[in-house]
């Protein structure tokens, strides 16, 4: 009997080859270390810059580490702001309101997907389009409902009218689609209902696709900052991003950036944008003392008038 030998791998095909270890580390590793440091560095930057004085960080030598470190501006930023009652509401807003969406979100899902009713099809067209509505088109009917119903400096006047995910829904309705029909089938000749298929076949095998809403959701709930700015100008009911406002506030024109970067690391996310450009604004709704900016902006074409060699700063 002839046996047909076995014909050696070539050196490419080999999974640990220098080729193939070479081309990993091309195409997957450094990438990934790129991407890594494009987030990383201004968080680093941040935490760095909230050790150092106010005269190293507005200075023309950049210098990475601090040449004193210094917690002083944590110090300042907590007795300035109250940042532990901020994280309270923050984790009582994102905790409620990303579960509320996430249960509801595989409720809406499960129905669209296993329960037979009509018009089935034009509620889920209906989500759909509520997945194109801009957000902030919704601001203003909700802000007269909720101040209507007595919600503002409330809590569940900031989570209720954010409860609908239309997003949550789309992405477990399609996940739900391709789970095989026989295993509900199955358990339905067993005798399960739709409340133990739901709870005991379909939600733990959906765990990966339940986890991805989940993580956006609380992110998206964490981050929220326009409609927890209009329905709170209490304190005591203020989130960390408001809070952080509230800090860009309250250092007027004369900005202690250490400060806000040691606000912003207490925030435990960036807020760069509104950090820099949200202490001046025209709408008397987002807490801003337009007096003040308009004497600020005297100010400085008052310096600039008086210095025609120097550049003002503020």
């Amino acid at each position: 009997m002839s046996t047909t030998p076995v014909q050696p791998l070539p050196a490419d095909a080999k999974p640990l080859s220098w080729r193939n270890l070479g081309r990993t580390i091309a195409t997957g590793y450094v990438p990934l270390a790129l991407a890594t440091l494009v987030v990383f560095v201004p968080l680093l930057w941040m935490m760095l810059s909230s050790l150092k004085a106010p005269g190293e960080i507005v200075t023309t030598e950049l210098a990475l580490l601090p040449k004193e470190p210094s917690f002083q501006n944590y110090a300042e930023a907590t007795s300035t702001v109250p940042f532990p009652r901020f994280f309270l509401n923050s984790v009582i807003v994102t905790a409620i309101g990303s579960t509320v969406k996430c249960v509801l979100a595989i409720f809406t899902a499960y129905a669209l997907v296993f329960i037979r009713f009509p018009f089935k099809r034009v509620i889920f067209l209906l989500i759909l389009v509520a997945l194109m509505v801009p957000p902030q088109v919704a601001v203003l009917p909700n802000y007269v409902l909720i101040a209507g119903m007595g919600g503002l400096n409330t809590y569940w006047g900031i989570i209720v009218p954010s409860l609908g995910t239309a997003f949550g829904t789309f992405l477990l309705r399609q996940h739900f689609l391709t789970l095989p029909p026989a295993i509900l089938e199955s358990a339905e000749i067993d005798g399960a209902g739709h409340w133990r298929k739901l709870w005991k076949i379909v939600v733990p095998v959906s765990m990966p696709s339940i986890a991805t809403v989940a993580l956006v959701t609380i992110v998206a709930e964490w981050n929220e900052y326009i409609w927890p700015l209009i329905v709170t100008d209490h304190p005591d009911m203020m989130t960390l991003p408001v809070g952080l406002t509230q800090l860009v506030n309250s250092e007027g024109s004369t900005q202690n950036w250490g400060m806000l970067m040691a606000g912003s690391v207490n925030q435990n996310h960036e807020r760069e944008g509104r950090r820099e450009n949200h202490h001046v604004g025209t709408q008397n709704i987002f807490g801003i003392d337009l007096q003040q900016g308009r004497e600020t902006e005297a100010e400085v074409l008052t310096t600039a008038t008086s210095a025609p060699g120097r550049v003002p700063t503020s």
